[in-house]
């Protein structure tokens, strides 16, 4: 009896194990089947089909009267598929790469076989997808390749749309270069697409600014604007890339194209630039200081002309309508990669000979006499001078409570240009008038403190104009507190060498745009538009337009206008100004002027130029040529502003290449 209880127990405790086990079964069943069988579904899908993303054409870049500046071509690119050779051992796999990279090389596409590896094992790539690993191959390989595909397997050629120069290096440091994205920019780009599409914007300095509500998303091998308006614009520019949905199977082998969405080109942006005028700058720029290296200037010592920019810009709204800068280098030599072979042959020289360098933009020079119009209206700004102020010009001035040889400052071979004004001063140029003008500024500060260094930041020295590019200098308005903050910043061996007190020789110098003071040629150039116009400082302006891609520049009516933007209205009595444009005019018109002889022949009466020549010490180097001119005086259309490096006096090396620039501008011959 015992015993029969025992295994009825026995069977019972089976019974319920085996119901709770049948249970558990149906409810993970009943899970699995209909509570997951979406996310299950869509899991299943992602193993079996693969989105492949295809790069949109960049937008066109365009002149101010709708000529093309970028454009695109295309490209032949040969591609491995990874899966094809996966299964070859090493032996074969060797024999393969090695014959692809001869049959290359003989095609004319340099490659080595240590090239090709790396890129078939750069984690970069989807694996389903085809690995670039050669590009702009002729037309004859790709004919090569379909003729002997059965000794390539897994290798094809495939079109893209590429970067493409119609004027070759003609506007360089403008436009910039695309290249590939990189790691920190892919993980950054892809967070500025998620907060496009959720309505936040990055800031700044983000690099990659979303300005649509359409996500253009970027893969790790995406290309990218590195420099220049490529840069600034790439939320324009850049396309929406299109997708190919295949299917692969369970080895990772694409076995059909499911569905495609075509990709959306970029939108175009049309310039301010006249690149027949950029063409022009570039031209005279490089002829002028070619002409000029290796010879000897008048105070003896041999110029090297290495570099040099112009800047020229339209007064009535802040619109850049030339920006050159020399040295130069090609935009074509980055597409799709530029190889580290030219890459150190454009960069391994002196740095300040760097062809990548905007000199228009980052070269920071001491302005010389060019600076003395400035300093003319900060003088009359604040009361130091009138517009009927006069002062006696011996050649030489003595630096009030100074001692020493260096208190002792002289015009040009200390000629004496007697009872000189502020137009006179100009005109031909007296250094014996600012270092007084200055001395006279030191001699306010206790009452009125920085009075000549806030009237230069009124006319946007000494902080970025704001340029949508990228390597902008601020230049440096020195004072006292910058003079001090430098000199703490120094290692105690070095600050014992040095002295932190503003003194009154520094102001004097300061005057005459020499000393510590420096100014990039952009900065100058929108300084004398301010004189030009009569008042306004404007933000220099490289975009008229964002056009939808293909649309017509002709058309005022399509795409987003990118309107003027004036920073502040600079108080211009017209007194003071009607002075400073006399001697101004006087530098080209009159024959004591230092420009007379560079601007003989000119129509004075027809198309007046307000100029200002200058000639900046450099220390242990030949002098730097500067010059700025405007015209016509009365209703401006253009603010020219160059920089010669080394080159000489103002008056003889940058006033006769602006000269050719502007015959060319108002219709002459250069």
């Amino acid at each position: 009896m015992v015993t029969s209880d025992r295994s009825r127990l026995r069977l019972g405790i089976v019974g319920i194990v085996g119901i709770s086990l049948f249970a558990a079964m149906f409810a993970r069943l009943w899970s699995l089947q209909v509570l997951d069988q979406e996310r299950y579904e869509q899991v299943s899908t992602a193993n079996r089909v693969r989105i492949i993303a295809e790069e949109a054409p960049r937008g066109r870049i365009l002149d101010v009267k709708g000529r093309v500046i970028v454009d695109n071509r295309t490209s032949r690119v040969v591609t491995i598929a990874r899966d094809q050779i996966a299964g070859l051992d090493s032996d074969e796999r060797s024999v393969y790469l090695t014959r692809l990279a001869t049959e290359l090389t003989a095609f004319g596409i340099p490659t080595k076989v240590s090239r090709l590896e790396r890129k078939l094992v750069d984690p970069q790539y989807d694996p389903v997808q085809p690995i670039p690993v050669a590009i702009d191959v002729p037309e004859s390989f790709e004919i090569f390749l379909a003729e002997r595909a059965s000794d390539f397997p897994g290798v094809s050629v495939r079109r893209e749309s590429v970067r493409s120069y119609p004027n070759g290096e003609v506007g360089a440091h403008l436009i910039g270069y695309v290249g590939r994205i990189s790691a920190e920019e892919y993980t950054l780009a892809s967070t500025t697409v998620r907060d496009a599409a959720s309505g936040l914007q990055p800031g700044p300095d983000a690099g990659v600014v979303a300005r649509t509500a359409v996500p253009k998303p970027y893969q790790p091998d995406s290309g990218i604007g590195r420099t220049g308006l490529e840069r600034a614009y790439e939320a324009d520019l850049r396309g929406v890339p299109g997708r190919r949905t295949i299917e692969i199977d369970s080895s990772g082998t694409a076995v059909r194209t499911v569905e495609t969405t075509p990709a959306v080109p970029g939108d175009d942006i049309q310039l301010t630039i006249d690149i027949a005028l950029q063409q022009q700058a570039e031209s005279q720029l490089a002829t002028q200081l070619g002409s000029l290296r290796g010879t000897r200037i008048r105070a003896g010592a041999v110029t090297r002309a290495p570099a040099g920019s112009v800047v020229m810009v339209d007064p009535r709204d802040g619109a850049v309508r030339a920006l050159a800068s020399y040295p130069t280098f090609d935009p074509a030599d980055f597409v799709n990669g530029i190889s580290t072979e030219r890459y150190e042959a454009l960069t391994g020289g002196p740095a300040t000979e760097n062809p990548l360098i905007n000199r228009a933009i980052s070269g920071q020079y001491a302005p010389g006499s060019t600076f003395k119009p400035l300093t003319a209206w900060a003088a009359l700004r604040s009361g130091v001078i009138e517009p009927t102020t006069t002062y006696a010009d011996g050649g030489r001035y003595i630096i009030a409570n100074c001692a020493g040889p260096a208190c002792e400052r002289t015009n040009d071979n200390g000629v004496a240009l007697g009872t000189v004004g502020v137009a006179r001063s100009l005109t031909q140029s007296s250094n014996v008038f600012y270092y007084w003008v200055g001395d006279n500024f030191y001699g306010l500060r206790d009452a009125r403190g920085d009075l000549f260094q806030e009237s230069l930041g009124q006319l946007g020295l000494g902080s970025p104009t704001g340029l949508p590019l990228t390597g902008e200098a601020s230049g440096v308005v020195p004072g006292p507190a910058w003079k001090q903050q430098l000199w703490s910043s120094l290692p105690p061996d070095q600050q014992a060498l040095g002295d932190p007190t503003w003194y009154p020789g520094d102001e004097a110098s300061m005057a005459t745009g020499q000393g510590d003071m420096l100014a990039t040629p952009l900065q100058m150039a929108m300084a004398y538009s301010v004189f030009a116009n009569g008042g306004k400082l404007y933000q220099p302006q490289l975009v008229a337009r964002v056009l939808p891609s293909g649309g017509d520049p002709q058309d005022p009516t399509i795409g987003r206008a990118v309107e003027p933007v004036v920073v502040r209205d600079v108080e211009m009595a017209p007194a003071w100004r009607n002075v400073i444009l006399q001697g101004m005019v006087g530098v080209t018109a009159d024959p004591s002027g230092t420009a007379f002889t560079a601007f003989k022949g000119w129509d004075h009466a027809g198309w007046p130029v307000a100029a200002k020549t200058g000639t900046a010490e450099v220390s242990g180097r030949a002098d730097s040529s500067v010059f700025g001119a405007f015209g016509p005086v009365g209703n401006s259309q253009v603010v020219a502003f160059a920089v010669l490096e080394e080159s000489g006096y103002g008056g003889e090396a940058a006033a006769p290449m602006v000269r050719r620039i502007l015959d060319w501008y108002v219709g002459g011959t250069p």
